[in-house]
């Protein structure tokens, strides 16, 4: 069994898809071990990636990753190069409208429409859904008088609103950067309004019945990136500083978002 790796997740333009395709080459020809980088292009459904028992080095979203059974087996977590992300394997959802819309706040927002990506999604559907929470009131159960989705990925969500068929969508603030890092013109006329508390970013994973050495080498060589040369520009295009070592403890933060919406009643953003 050759181990696949899939953007699928970040690969939101063809300069970023070209990038990680790259990174997935040279991370193989570092720690040795054979990939087959394949596209999985939306529609298809991240569940059925995630199924997959060949996955080598593939991007999952921390919330199915802290729930699955059996757990995927961690490899290394991007760590996005920008301010914000405080040289952490961390990323937030930054709810975006369209500019001229006369939203300032997020409350301004409240009573229009708000669109989301999938239900598994933690930045497109669980992390919006729990920074909500605190707007609802006892007489205010419902915030939006529609709720869009699913709208599947965060270039859905973007068209969403850019369409007019959204007031309010979450982008993952990774994906926003680089669209905006290498197509600024898709996101003219898009401001962020608001941001969600920060939340690990997804991580990049192998199945679990991989062996584990196969896993060691492809970690060390993700690990030892930031500090290559070979592969400095390759980064510089994905925003990244590099990549960290994540425990399965650390994306448990998403059940307990999950666990507040419910225990409020609160099962869709809206």
């Amino acid at each position: 069994m050759t181990p696949i790796a899939c953007s699928r997740m970040y690969n939101v333009t063809p300069a970023a898809k070209a990038a990680w395709d790259a990174l997935f080459a040279w991370v193989s020809g570092q720690s040795g071990v054979a990939l087959r980088i394949i596209d999985h292009p939306a529609p298809a459904p991240l569940e059925a990636l995630w199924a997959r028992r060949d996955m080598g080095c593939v991007f999952m979203c921390g919330w199915p990753v802290s729930g699955a059974t059996p757990q995927p087996q961690l490899i290394a977590a991007p760590v996005p190069s920008a301010d914000r992300y405080q040289g952490k394997p961390i990323y937030f959802t930054d709810l975006i409208v369209r500019d001229g819309g006369g939203y300032h706040s997020i409350e301004d927002t409240f009573g229009s429409s708000i669109a989301w990506t999938a239900e598994a999604s933690h930045s497109g559907f669980n992390a919006p859904r729990h920074h909500l929470l605190p707007y609802r009131t006892g007489t205010r159960r419902q915030l939006y008088q529609q709720s869009v989705g699913p709208v599947l990925t965060p270039a859905g969500a973007l068209a969403s609103v850019i369409e007019g068929r959204a007031d309010i969508a979450p982008m993952d603030s990774y994906a926003l950067d680089m669209i905006r890092r290498h197509e600024p013109q898709r996101v003219a006329g898009i401001t962020v309004i608001d941001s969600t508390a920060p939340a690990p970013i997804p991580p990049l994973v192998a199945s679990p019945g991989v062996p584990a050495s196969i896993c060691e080498e492809l970690r060390g060589a993700f690990l030892a990136a930031g500090a290559s040369p070979d592969i400095t520009e390759v980064l510089a295009t994905l925003g990244l500083a590099g990549f960290v070592r994540v425990e399965p403890d650390t994306y448990r933060v998403a059940q307990t978002w999950e666990r507040d919406a419910r225990d409020a009643g609160y099962h869709r953003p809206g």
